[in-house]
């Protein structure tokens, strides 16, 4: 795989994201699954906090406070209501802000970046490629709490 195609499926991922989220307020974004799952605005959060330690990894500008990145990491509590968390416009602001940034890395870090080393995953190419992989398997979440939230399917 190339850089070339993981670009496009970061961009394939963060228009679906956009597709889900699309005419959802934040009431909606804030529908709990039983027992204890994760609304929709913790899933953006989530994925917001991922890209931005993924930026920080290579040197391309990570943007979140230690706070934000800890409300939203594996394993924190789920957001339970308006003030618990960061607003969905927020969040998307700020994954649309992790997109420009990893895109133009993506873009222009010279190949000897994309091949170093990077521990737990063998290069940052295949820790990218496997951030990939998270991003997906939460977006097709967010498919699923856009219909918990009752709106219909936005892809299809």
């Amino acid at each position: 795989m190339t850089r070339e195609t993981l670009l496009d499926l970061f961009t394939i991922n963060h228009g679906a994201l956009h597709l889900n989220v699309k005419d959802l307020s934040d009431q909606d974004a804030l529908v709990q699954p039983a027992p204890d799952g994760n609304c929709l605005a913790w899933v953006v959060g989530h994925l917001v906090s991922s890209r931005d330690s993924a930026l920080k990894l290579v040197g391309a500008g990570a943007f979140w406070d230690p706070e934000s990145t800890k409300r939203y990491a594996r394993g924190s509590a789920p957001v339970r209501g308006p003030g618990d968390g960061k607003p969905l416009a927020a969040l998307l602001a700020d994954f649309d802000l992790s997109q420009e940034r990893l895109t133009a890395w993506l873009k222009s870090a010279p190949d000897s970046a994309w091949t170093s080393p990077l521990e737990g995953w063998g290069t940052v190419a295949k820790g990218l490629f496997f951030l990939h992989f998270h991003e997906a398997y939460h977006i097709g979440q967010t498919g699923v709490l856009r219909r918990l939230a009752g709106k219909k399917g936005a892809i299809a």
